[in-house]
């Protein structure tokens, strides 16, 4: 492969190098005393935790396990979340601070021990954490990141260089980190887990809920009930929503990977700027090689340029830095951010205390996952745990959550506004094969795709969950709704909630009528 051309298709190299399992869906009523829907990294960690306690759990997921947001991570293990503390200390305290960072260093330090325990092969490997910037004024908010760090205890360093050589003025260093690959972690929890009992159900999709206080029910697409002693939603965006708006508390971001192999030797660390246009990099091993992690460009769901437009940022981002060789694999991701960036775990609402929440990970999923897991089990083994006030979903404060949740829905009003608007095109007949462009059919506002065997596939753009108009993302060939980030195959299918409905199909036939 030429090392100017990118990968045709998006495809996760943690997906494509771990041997997963596949499953059943579920055909049939059954009970269960824990039902979990989502089989990422919290879902299945969770039903570890839980079954290793005698505990009988269900664990269902929409599509095949592991094929979500933890499938297509970066990977690191770190309490290292960004410029975090300094932002936490300001709003909750020192103490609140001082947990927040205990709960994901015990979490890396859980799966380190879990690595040992179970034995699990999965290139598990200590790494420095290195937040860096270029710009002079980040510097400043570094130094008072690094007294954040000074107050809660962390052991860091303020430094002028880093083992990475591109350009930068200050860097934070978070040591004795890690890094490992997800799958083949998860995996191992999911085969422990089977052996304890676990019962697990893919491509089952999970709808709606039986909110009885005492035995809520799970009730699946086909009309199937899980009924439960205790509920866990792990499935990125919460299945069940109503009365919560959680819609309304978070919003959603895409970022982009490019795995390539370089000329250069990789120096050891893991690396994220502070700035905008955000730029990490790692390394893992494939086939006794060195393959460079290099990710950034959040934007938010459905809104900016052209997704493809990212890849390319982050290509000349590496041929410029890294005397790239080859690209041999991309992919994205997509997060959702909670008002004051700490995840929302523990009860789904203050009147079920049978059903629990995890959601809103800042992309910052290996340690908040675990997090999120071990706090729930606490929650369902122990009936309480010393982060869930951390962590409550109701915990809101006027500072500064009302501010944050006047900003996100005012940008979702916006952009419900401009989907509406007459942005279509007319010219249908000069589609080219893998293009899609927006039109009207009988004046209605509808998506066309023409794939590499030139089918036409339509579909109305009006999203399902709150009617704002989806647009398309060229680099996953996807519709994408700005508004509260629920994405859609080309066919219309459910990728990512709020949404539970499909997009409408259109007859191709109505094109030329």
């Amino acid at each position: 492969m030429a090392h100017s051309q990118l990968p045709s298709q998006s495809h996760s190299y943690w997906r494509d190098t771990a041997s997963i399992k596949e499953f059943p869906p579920l055909d049939t009523s059954i009970d269960t005393e824990v039902g979990i829907v989502g089989g990422g990294i919290t879902g299945i960690t969770a039903a570890y935790l839980l079954t290793k306690n005698n505990i009988n759990v269900t664990l269902i997921d929409a599509n095949p396990i592991l094929k979500g947001t933890t499938g297509h991570t970066t990977a690191k293990i770190t309490a290292q979340h960004g410029l975090i503390y300094d932002e936490i200390i300001q709003h909750f305290g020192v103490d609140q601070a001082m947990l927040y960072y205990k709960a994901m260093d015990e979490a890396k330090q859980f799966i380190e021990n879990t690595v040992k325990e179970l034995t699990i092969e999965c290139d598990y490997r200590k790494e420095h954490a290195y937040i860096f910037t270029n710009c002079e004024k980040w510097q400043h908010d570094l130094e008072k990141e690094k007294n954040a760090y000074d107050q809660i205890k962390i052991k860091s360093e303020l430094l002028d260089q880093m083992p990475l050589k591109i350009p930068m003025k200050s860097a934070l260093q978070m040591k004795n980190q890690a890094q490992f690959h997800p799958l083949k972690y998860l995996t191992a929890l999911l085969d422990a887990s089977i052996k304890n009992g676990l019962n697990i159900y893919e491509n089952t999709v999970a709808v709606d809920m039986d909110d009885n206080r005492t035995n809520p029910s799970i009730i699946t697409k086909e009309g199937h009930r899980i009924k439960c002693n205790y509920i866990i939603s792990a499935s990125h965006f919460p299945f069940y929503d109503r009365d919560s708006f959680y819609f309304t508390k978070m919003y959603a971001e895409r970022a982009y990977v490019l795995a390539v192999q370089s000329a250069k030797e990789y120096p050891g660390g893991m690396y994220i700027n502070a700035e905008s246009p955000t730029r990490s990099v790692r390394t893992t091993n494939w086939n006794g090689k060195k393959l460079w992690l290099i990710s950034g460009e959040n934007h938010k769901t459905g809104q900016g340029k052209q997704t493809h437009e990212h890849y390319k940022a982050l290509q000349a981002f590496a041929d410029e830095h890294f005397q790239v060789k080859s690209y041999d694999y991309r992919w994205s991701a997509q997060d959702l951010t909670t008002l004051d960036k700490i995840p929302y775990i523990g009860k789904l609402k203050k009147s079920q205390p049978k059903v629990f929440v995890a959601t809103g990970y800042r992309k910052w999923g290996m340690t908040n996952g675990t997090v999120a897991a071990r706090l729930l089990s606490d929650l369902i083994i122990n009936e309480t745990s010393e982060y869930a006030d951390v962590f409550n979903p109701s915990r809101f404060k006027a500072d500064p959550s009302i501010r944050k949740f006047t900003q996100i829905n005012t940008d979702v009003a916006k952009h419900m506004i401009k989907g509406k608007l007459d942005n279509t095109n007319p010219y249908i007949e000069q589609l080219q094969s893998d293009q899609a462009t927006v039109t009207r059919i009988n004046g209605n506002r509808a998506g066309v795709y023409k794939d590499k065997e030139n089918q036409v596939h339509i579909v109305d753009t009006t999203c399902t969950h709150l009617r704002c108009e989806v647009e398309w993302n060229s680099g996953e060939r996807t519709w994408d709704c700005p508004c509260h980030g629920s994405r859609f195959s080309y066919t219309g299918e459910v990728i990512n909630g709020p949404a539970s409905k499909p997009l409408q199909k259109i007859d191709p036939d109505e094109l030329t009528k």
